[in-house]
């Protein structure tokens, strides 16, 4: 049993409860922002109950809340983004936001596919000068696959998360994976390309891509995968990447798939955003932190999509995907953070 080793981020963790509980919806992937209403408004994934979980791959689009505190209630506002039909690259499903302020405009970055499956799901971001819309999307994936099968990244490219450098630029990091790895974990379970988690060889890992403007063009950093956790062990893995700057650290959290176990999230510090350092514990399970009785689904107990809600560069609230809840589906979560 490999020793645990905490975070202040951790030790700082102060259950709040769930939110957006829906009864016709799955909730996933909270991305929270302050407006300049007053309001805390959250960008998140959502489809049909009827789908069931696999529908965030067919049916999912970002729906869109406003609350005047973080635990609720939030008014359901119309969706920002769905599937654009058609021939678009991000036709299907729209999935994963995180919202972000940039001078006087909002970015929301996402990720689309156009076919449901794990094969076309691409990065993608949507520009507005007002966090209630109209959204422009890009005409085209802003971070694409690598044309050479072998490379670590050849399959897809998904779960933005962005940062604007100190130093001007956009850095974007995303989760990708290699084809030959998906293709093998296949065989080895026999399962359709479609299955949600057919993933226990596939080696997900973090790139990175910079840019001059916020539009780009992305250019991908020569040092990728910058965070690989394959290489501690095999069949180690993280995702669900949220990038901020803290006391000048660089900081990354993702979502545990190995080196503690699948359950935990992790949180990596760098002093460039290129480098990492070895993981420590970011946050535990919800056990820890709600008492809420057993409810037999898969995935129980696991925050997954950490995004943070800032207040003047600080992380103020983790927002967090967890299964469950008074709907027996899935819904946001909320954590705070306590003032040191």
């Amino acid at each position: 049993m490999k020793k645990e080793e905490i975070s202040d981020f951790c030790k700082s963790l102060e259950p709040v409860g769930r939110i957006l509980e829906d009864p016709d919806y799955n909730v996933w992937g909270c991305s929270p922002i302050y407006g300049p209403d007053g309001k805390i408004h959250v960008f998140y994934s959502k489809w049909p109950n009827e789908a069931q979980f696999g529908g965030w791959l067919t049916c999912c689009e970002i729906g869109h809340a406003v609350a005047d505190k973080v635990e609720g209630p939030y008014e359901v506002l119309e969706s920002a983004l769905k599937g654009r039909g058609g021939d678009w690259w991000d036709s299907m499903t729209i999935h994963n936001p995180t919202i972000h302020k940039v001078g006087d405009k909002y970015a929301l970055f996402y990720m689309g596919n156009c076919d449901g499956t794990v094969y076309t799901k691409r990065v993608g971001m949507a520009i507005s000068d007002s966090l209630y819309g109209p959204w422009k999307r890009s005409d085209t994936p802003i971070v694409l696959p690598s044309e050479t099968r072998s490379d670590w990244d050849s399959i897809n490219t998904t779960n933005p998360s962005f940062l604007q450098h100190p130093n001007g630029q956009f850095w974007l990091y995303y989760k990708a994976w290699n084809v030959d790895d998906w293709e093998h974990d296949l065989k080895l379970r026999d399962v359709d390309p479609v299955t949600p988690d057919a993933d226990l060889h596939t080696n997900r890992a973090y790139g990175l891509a910079i840019a001059d403007k916020l539009e780009g063009p992305y250019v991908k950093c020569p040092d990728n995968p910058v965070v690989n956790v394959r290489t501690y062990g095999a069949g180690m893995q993280c995702e669900d990447g949220y990038i901020f700057v803290q006391d000048g650290k660089f900081k990354m959290l993702m979502r545990d798939m190995g080196f503690y176990n699948h359950e935990y999230g992790l949180m990596f510090e760098s002093d460039d955003g290129i480098k990492w350092s070895d993981p420590v514990i970011s946050y535990y399970n919800s056990h820890k932190y709600f008492d809420e009785e057993p409810n037999g689904l898969a995935r129980e107990g696991r925050f997954e999509r950490p995004q943070l809600l800032m207040k003047d560069g600080k992380p103020e609230y983790l927002f967090c995907a967890i299964v469950g809840g008074k709907y027996n589906t899935c819904s946001g979560i909320v954590l705070q953070l306590k003032k040191t």
